[in-house]
């Protein structure tokens, strides 16, 4: 057998990720629609979770690797339903094992099927825009920089990485452990609409939000020195 050309590859990539996305997204559809729907009510929210006993964590769990699969479905809605839902600390464990597997499953897709996987999701613009991360000795350093700070592109880095040299079992313990305290907040969060604490729901999600606008600035002036420096550097050597 001849080996496999760029259009079969492409093919081959865009298909599996097609069949994964479809299967996780009719475990969502078919048994986390009601999860959903229960979300603008608290209580019957935790009585519909009660009766489905462990199932409903499996659910979650799914929805929860299909966000980070499908990186344009944003994650914190799903973190504070986990409160509202479970309460704050299984709704924390659920959150970060859904991103743990998630995390491995992209990690090994994009291993396995490269750039053209990734493409898939984002413009090769902003994957070429984060290879000088790639060559910085502090790599690990600033990739658990990136996915503990609010507000950062932690879905575009999660796909950056699999074209890395970074081994899977030190991406998926930043991944995870970078991602608690922000996981904490929002299950906190939601638990406190659980129970009713409106002002508490409140306090948490305004000084979140603080967080996450304070963080795209700090990512900024992280990020941009070294973009900068290397776009000095490929001037200076084609010149």
């Amino acid at each position: 057998m001849g080996r496999m050309t760029e259009k079969h590859r492409k093919v081959m990539s865009i298909a599996a990720v097609a069949v994964l996305v479809l299967f996780l997204l009719a475990v969502t559809v078919f048994l986390g629609k009601p999860l959903l729907a229960f979300f603008e009510d608290p209580q019957s929210f935790r009585v519909y979770v009660e009766e489905k006993g462990w199932g409903a964590g499996l659910i979650f769990t799914a929805m929860v690797v299909l966000q980070v699969i499908v990186a344009l479905i944003p994650g914190e809605p799903l973190e504070i339903a986990a409160g509202v839902a479970f309460g704050s600390l299984e709704g924390t464990l659920l959150c970060l094992a859904g991103i743990a597997i998630g995390s491995t499953v992209v990690f090994l897709f994009v291993r396995r099927f490269g750039v053209k996987l990734v493409e898939v999701f984002f413009p090769i613009e902003k994957i070429h825009s984060l290879r000088f991360l790639q060559n910085s000795r502090k790599f690990h350093t600033l990739l658990f920089l990136i996915m503990f700070i609010p507000g950062t592109p932690k879905d575009l880095i999660s796909y950056f990485v699999g074209l890395t040299e970074m081994r899977l079992c030190h991406w998926i313990l930043i991944s995870v452990v970078a991602r608690i305290p922000s996981v904490i907040t929002s299950t906190v969060g939601g638990n406190a609409l659980r129970e009713e604490e409106l002002w508490k729901a409140a306090l948490i999600f305004g000084v979140t939000l603080l967080l996450s606008i304070t963080g795209l600035i700090v990512y900024d002036r992280i990020i941009k020195p070294r973009k900068d420096s290397k776009k000095a550097m490929e001037e200076d050597n084609d010149a």
